[in-house]
């Protein structure tokens, strides 16, 4: 059984404080992007992993999509399956990859094995995974506060304008990232902001994550310049880095950024 596990961006982001349990309060939108990785479940003697693509860091073990699968075998008499997974969403990038690749592993499960879980169970055990891995559940743009994991719907359509999103060769840790941040409460919640105007959100919209990591990451922002020149509507880094998206109110090829960069067009 297959699955295409799709990232997602940021469009906006406020870390408004640190929490007493070491996590950060933000506000944010999800919003869905086209870029795929595949993910496939066959059974098997025994239950594996077997990554292809893009490397991901770390033990395979490890792998998320096996922590899902062992959160409902634990509650559920799961036979074993070989999970087979090929990596195209960048890692390290802001997209969510690892996560989507989590909650669609549930989603696998649930149809596949009749599990009858509501959407508020499968975002439960997604929960326990990761801040943002409730949200591939549904995959719908959502308003998010709490630590990225309480949502709210939205009704918006990007689909008017062109996507183009670049991934340099730079791997930002989030907790880097967060190490360098100083929370502030913005003085309008992201909410009431992403209702305006797209043509506007240049002047409204921030991504809190984008001034310290421009720093320590100059070509980052380059991108970002490098797009808005390009004739862009809105540029903005997702999540805590590294890639950029832009969206354009044309089709747009963009060569010179093709050059060391990963570039994704029309997601």
């Amino acid at each position: 059984m297959l699955a295409f596990a799709n990232a997602k961006v940021n469009l906006g982001l406020h870390v408004t404080k640190k929490r007493a349990d070491g996590y950060h309060e933000l506000e944010t939108v999800f919003y869905p992007v086209r870029i795929n990785d595949v993910l496939e479940i066959t059974d098997a003697p025994e239950t594996g992993c077997i990554v292809r693509g893009i490397d991901v860091p770390g033990d395979a073990a490890d792998n998320i999509c096996l922590r899902a699968y062992q959160l409902l075998k634990n509650d559920y008499d799961l036979p074993p399956q070989q999970i087979t997974l090929l990596k195209n969403i960048p890692v390290g990038a802001g997209l969510g990859g690892g996560s989507a690749d989590a909650a669609f592993l549930i989603r696998l499960l649930n149809t596949k094995f009749k599990l009858d879980l509501s959407v508020a169970a499968m975002e439960g055990y997604a929960r326990r995974l990761g801040a943002d891995c409730a949200f591939f559940v549904e995959n719908k743009p959502v308003y998010a506060v709490g630590k990225g994991d309480e949502f709210a719907p939205l009704s918006i359509d990007l689909s008017p304008y062109f996507m183009v999103l670049v991934k340099p060769p730079v791997h930002v840790s989030t907790a880097a990232a967060y190490a360098g941040l100083q929370p502030v409460m913005p003085e309008k919640e992201l909410k009431a902001l992403i209702s305006l105007p797209v043509g506007t959100w240049k002047s409204h919209l921030k991504n809190d994550f984008e001034k310290h990591v421009f720093v320590k990451y100059p070509e980052i922002a380059q991108i970002k310049a490098r797009l808005y020149a390009s004739g862009a509507t809105f540029a903005m880094m997702s999540g805590s880095g590294s890639s950029v998206y832009a969206l354009f109110e044309s089709p747009i090829k963009l060569p010179e950024l093709e050059i060391n960069n990963k570039v994704f067009y029309n997601i």
